[in-house]
Formats: structure tokens, sequence, C-alpha cells
């Protein structure tokens, strides 16, 4: 580890599904690499009633989410004696208690004073446990590092998001605070900075002059699941767009960053996303923004719910699981580009990308065998099957200049040597590391919901929104082609795709 030669971790929340489903797994594997630091211990905070041995059991030792079979760095009971568990009987209670167990596991297990705090808890308790530790001392870096961790959501709009990180800073310095994001943790959103910036067949080219549009594309083929009653508050913009969507274009706008350091990189992050035009005028509003809901359908050949028919959503419920949105960014390197962004629940099939739309050549010579209707395109596949894919044409064999598009692809999975690291386990030890580069900064929280608030307050508000309904299993409603300009429409990857999107609107 970079310079660290001990650390605790201490998960609030730890009796919750996302430490056994994400957190503890996570942590197994960077320990089977070998990636964690000598001395590293884990103490788990809830208000559940459990002592150390019954945390153990429940997220290592019968911990369905880790693989039975393990490494050779060392196996399931070995891990398990690095965890830890303190019971709380209020989150608002002093931490005395909780401040002698700290500094006893601290001394016990030579972590020397290195503390990261995990807030897996709703955001509402944030800056009362933010304020429970500096009572004790413990944000406070004189003794070690010490670092925050929070989820998102990360505010419900952008007061509450500026309250969310007045309310943190008054306890730990803006340095201190990492605003974890899973989807910058994925590889090949990472790879977006590389594919830009380290090569000259891509960056020459990215800007208004060489690029037609922007397309984004977040699909999932569930429904809402368990999570109805939250989603129901929240819908897909809250869910999805505001949070990694927007990091993900943040990362397609921005210009070059002086170096690789993170805070260089994550000021031209919030750059890129001032930059973002933002829709105020009802009628910009009313033409660049479709919301959705799923209804009964089928998916991989099984009937599944509506979304109204889902466990705690209102029966009667306008709540967007499918949002498109076409924007603009104003700066002269995206200056009258159009983005389309979507993102959207019960879709033929699971999968986030972005596709660069290239212009076609100013002088086409292939025009009259439609060439011009092909245009090129870099489609970068964040999930699943990492990997990029280039668009281009190529001469049919055969007489004549009859030409067609061919693909030029590159898969992560064909780096057989590669050990690709889960989103999680990519974030934790960076944090650890102190390295901030995939978080989430203070001012580009504010400044994704300084975009994304007026679209909410709109679809709140005016009575000229409707909510389109689609079946579930299809691209969506009907109407989201007409979005795109010209004679483009959504790409629609994967196998599972219909002609029918199953269109109505919502009352």
């Amino acid at each position: 580890m970079n310079g660290i030669n001990g650390q605790l971790l201490i998960i609030f929340g730890a009796s919750g599904d996302l430490t056994e489903r994400k957190l503890i797994p996570s942590l197994m594997n960077l320990y089977q690499g070998g990636h964690l630091p000598e001395s590293f211990a884990v103490l788990g905070v809830s208000r559940s009633d459990m002592d150390d041995a019954d945390f153990r059991k429940k997220v290592a030792l019968e911990n369905p989410h880790i693989p039975e079979t393990v490494g050779n760095f060392g196996d399931r009971k070995e891990f398990a004696k690095r965890l830890f568990y303190h019971d709380l009987e209020s989150y608002t209670e002093s931490y005395e208690g909780l401040k002698q167990r700290i500094d006893a596991l601290d001394e016990e297990q030579g972590t020397q004073g290195n503390f990261m705090f995990y807030l897996s808890v709703p955001p509402r308790i944030y800056e009362t446990i933010a304020s429970k530790l500096d009572d004790q001392g413990l944000s406070s870096e004189e003794g070690g590092t010490r670092r925050l961790i929070v989820e998102k959501p990360f505010g419900y709009d952008l007061e509450s998001a500026r309250e969310l990180n007045t309310g943190l800073q008054r306890y730990f310095r803006e340095s201190q605070i990492f605003r974890i994001d899973h989807y910058l943790g994925k590889e090949t959103v990472q790879n977006l900075l590389v594919t830009r910036f380290s090569n000259s067949i891509f960056e020459p080219l990215w800007n208004r002059n060489y690029i037609r549009h922007v397309e984004i594309t977040n699909a999932e083929s569930v429904g809402v699941g368990k999570r109805g009653g939250y989603y129901d508050s929240a819908g897909a913009l809250r869910d999805m767009f505001q949070n990694h969507l927007l990091q993900i274009i943040s990362l397609v706008v921005m210009e070059p960053p002086i170096g690789p350091d993170a805070e260089e990189i994550r000021n031209e992050k919030v750059k890129a996303l001032k930059s973002l035009r933002i829709m105020r005028d009802p009628e910009t509003l009313y033409k660049h923004t479709i919301r959705g809901q799923y209804m009964a359908g089928e998916i991989d050949g099984k009937a599944v719910p509506g979304y109204r028919e889902e466990e705690g959503v209102d029966p009667e419920s306008t709540t967007e699981t499918y949002a498109a949105l076409k924007f603009y960014v104003d700066n002269w390197r995206w200056a009258e580009v159009p983005f389309y962004v979507r993102t959207a629940k019960r879709m033929p099939t699971k999968v986030t990308e972005v596709v660069i739309h290239f212009k076609s050549p100013h002088h086409q010579i292939f025009r009259d065998i439609g060439m011009d209707s092909k245009d090129n395109k870099l489609i970068i596949r964040i999930q699943p099957n990492e990997g990029i894919l280039i668009k281009f044409g190529v001469k049919v064999p055969g007489q004549g200049f009859q030409v067609e598009r061919a693909n030029l692809d590159f898969y992560y999975s064909d780096m057989t040597d590669a050990n690709i690291m889960a989103a999680y386990e990519r974030l934790l030890l960076d944090a650890m590391q102190g390295d901030a580069t995939l978080y989430a900064r203070a001012d580009e929280v504010e400044a994704a919901w300084e975009f994304v608030d007026p679209i909410l307050t709109y679809w709140e508000q005016s009575e000229d929104v409707v909510t389109y309904g689609y079946s579930a299993g299809v691209w969506g409603p009907r109407n989201a082609d007409d979005l795109i300009e010209g004679a483009y429409g959504w790409r629609n990857p994967g196998t599972h795709l219909t002609d029918d999107p199953g269109f109505c609107v919502i009352t």
C-alpha cells in the first residue's frame, strides 16, 4: 500500500445489505490478492444486537456473496479474524464507548491511528454521525489519517445537497470526505480518460468539427424490486442520471487536465459539468425531455409486473422509470453538438455504453451507395462485456464500390493476464491510499444538481408533462426516437430488440 502501514475501517450500518453484498466481499478479494495493508481490521457498527462472532458469521463465514473457493493468500477464517463488531443503541448517542473500542482495536491491530469511516446509512444521519465522531476527536488527523466515505444518494435536490456538504464540512475537511459512486470504479469508465488523452487517433477528433452527436445509454433489465418505496420518491433521473451518468458525461466532455493528479482531474470535471447548458425554458424542457414508466410485459419469456404493481409503489404513481434527455454543452469543443442520454429499467438487456457518432466526410464520393447513412461510431461499453468497438466503412469484395460497415473491437476479457478489480474493490483501495480521483467533490455534486433541478421542477409542476407507458422488455416509448435529430435513432445494443414499443400515455 502506498505509504500506509495500517488501516482500521469502521462501517456504520454494518448489518445492512451493502456490507454483506459489496463491502466485505470486496475486502475479501483485496485480502486474497495481497492488496490490503498488513495491519488491517474492520469494525462493523450498527444498532443490531450482535457480537464479533455473529458479525463474522453473517458477513464472512456464511456470506453467500463470497465464493466458497478462496485463493492461496488465506481463507475465510483467517480473514474473519480481522472483523469486529460494536453495537450502538442509537446513532445519536454519545460515541464515547465506540471511541474506546476504536482505540483498543487500533493498539491491538497496529493500525497506527489510520481510520476510515464508511457511512452505509441514510443521508439524513450523515451529519449526526460526523458530529459525534468529531466530539470524540475522531475527525482530527493529528494521530493518523481520518477519512469519511459517504454513499449516494447525496442529496434529493440542489438545496439538500448543499446542506449535506455544509453539514459534513463542519466536522471534516473537504479533502477528508470521499463521496462514493461505484460507476467511477468500473475499469471502462476510467478507460475513458486513457482512450481520449493517450491516443492521437481520438483526441484530435474529440470536438464539434468531427463529432455529430454523442449518445449514452444506461439500461437495466430488472425492475425496482424491493426498492419500490425509495424509488417512487426518487425516479430514474435522481437515481441514475444525476450521479452515475453525469459522472460519465463529465469524463466525455472535460478538457485535458494538467496532469493525472486527483485534484487536476476533478477540476476539469467540475468545469465540464458547469458548461452543460441548463434547460429552464418550458418549451425547451417539453421538447428535450421524455419520461416513461414500464408496464407489465415479458423479459426472457417470463411475465413481469408493471411498475405500479411493484411492492411499495403508489398504484397511481407517475414516477419515471425511463428518462431521456437532449442537451448541449456551452464551450468551444462541443458547441451545438447534441448529447442524448437515456436511463431506464425493464429494458430488453442490461447495458451501459457511450456512443460517439462522427460526422460524414464533407466530400462523399460514395453518397449514392448509401454510405452517408452509415456513420462511423466509437462505442465504449462500460458494462457488461467491457470493451471498445469502432465501426468504419470497408469495401465489399467484388465489382464496384459497395461499402459496408465493419467492426474493430477490443474486450477486456481478452486480456487473460489482467486481474480486473470490481468497482468497490478499486474505490475502497483508493480511499485507503487517499486517492480521490474517482470520488465526487462537493462542487461537483452541486454542479450536477444545478443541471438536474430545473428538469425535476418542470416535471413535477408543469401540466404539459406526461409519463409515457412502455411494455417491460422493449426499448422505451416509441416517441423516444423523435428526440434525436435527423434520420438517426437510439442504438439499441444486444440481441433482444423489438419493433413494438407498447406506446401509451399514463394519466
